[in-house]
Formats: structure tokens, C-alpha cells, sequence
């Protein structure tokens, strides 16, 4: 047994997803500024609209108005059962995870561009996040910057391969998800992004 299987938690329920068939969920999503305040709410737990405003930089009214968008679109939903009265809401993310299936989309063209339209903006975010991290090196500890990676590989794979490959980097990622979805003593949070594709002629 390993060590992230002697040490995972045995109450830790499965992931919850949402599967996106609907081209304008997906449009409600691929917004910069939903995407991280879902992202937020799905990492740091439920919020406030205050809080989230204070968290992203951006105005109250602003942030309520990507929140009710995200609510229409059952990506957030109310967590009454936090207020202290009944002015104050509360958001949690419905879902830990979003998935959707581009293969599934090929013979709807609005489905199709609905689908590109949201990757675009999850691959800026990715791209945000990276160059964030890349600005925020000089002030972590040695043994913290030793621990991060960026790297990559390619491969001549048959399609059987590489549909292994991406359940094996599933697998792993599954592994450190689930042993890591909430805080513990001597943990700080650790991003970890995957990317599988064919590569074009160019």
C-alpha cells in the first residue's frame, strides 16, 4: 500500500460532477471572471457575495450578477443554512468537477462552438494561473519550488494507447484529489493540470 493510500481519508465522499450538454451553460461558464468565482467557491467553500467580491477585486453588484448566472445555469446554488439573518446569502458550488464530451457535440454546430468557446476560456485560465505562479516563484521556500513541476512529453501512440494514457493521468489525478480535497496541518494547496491531445502537422 502507498503512502497517499495509507493517509487518504476514509469519510471522503465521491466527487460530485456536472455533465454540460447545453450550449448555453456552457456559454454562462466560459466567462473569465464566472470561472474563477466557481473555481473559488468549489476550492475555498462557500462565500459570500462580499467575500467573493473582496476575493477577485471586483465590485459587489458585479460579482452577484456572474453568481445568479451560475445559479440559473445550476453551476451555484443558495447555502441558506449559513446566514446570520436573512440579508446575508450564501453560495456554494453544486458540483466539484465539470465535464462534457466535445465528441458528443460533433453533429450540433452550436453545441460544437458552445464547447470550443468554453475550452478557450478554461485554457486562458490555465494560462493566468501559470504565469501567476511563474510571478509568485521568488517568494516561495526552496523545498516548496523544489517540490513544483512543469514539464511535458510526446508520443507516437496507437488510439488504444493513448486512451490508456488518459486513464492512467485520470487515475493519478483522482489519487491526490481525493486525498487532498480538504486542509490538513503542514498542507498548502497544489494545483495540478494535465492536457492529452494529437498534435497538429504543423
Amino acid at each position: 500500500m502507498d503512502e497517499a493510500s495509507r493517509t487518504a481519508p476514509t469519510d471522503v465522499t465521491e466527487p460530485t460532477r456536472i455533465d454540460l450538454h447545453d450550449p448555453g451553460a456552457m456559454r454562462a461558464m466560459a466567462h473569465p471572471l464566472r470561472l474563477r468565482l466557481l473555481g473559488r467557491l468549489r476550492v475555498e467553500g462557500p462565500a459570500t457575495v462580499g467575500a467573493l467580491a473582496d476575493a477577485v477585486g471586483e465590485s459587489a453588484g458585479t460579482v452577484s450578477y456572474h453568481v445568479q448566472t451560475l445559479a440559473k445555469h445550476g453551476f451555484v446554488i443558495e447555502a441558506p443554512d449559513l446566514a446570520r439573518d436573512r440579508r446575508e446569502r450564501w453560495w456554494r458550488a453544486a458540483h466539484d468537477m465539470t465535464t462534457w464530451s466535445t465528441a458528443e457535440h460533433l453533429g450540433d454546430p452550436d453545441a460544437l462552438a458552445a464547447g470550443a468557446e468554453l475550452r478557450r476560456a478554461v485554457l486562458a485560465s490555465y494560462h493566468a494561473e501559470l504565469l501567476g505562479a511563474l510571478e509568485a516563484e521568488a517568494a516561495l521556500e526552496p523545498e516548496w519550488l523544489d517540490a513544483a513541476d512543469s514539464s511535458d512529453a510526446g508520443a507516437h501512440l496507437t488510439l488504444d494507447e493513448a486512451r490508456e494514457l488518459v486513464a492512467e493521468l485520470a487515475a493519478v489525478r483522482e489519487k491526490w484529489y481525493r486525498l487532498g480535497r480538504e486542509p490538513r496541518e503542514g498542507t498548502r494547496a497544489i494545483r495540478f493540470i494535465t492536457h492529452v491531445f494529437p498534435r497538429s502537422a504543423a
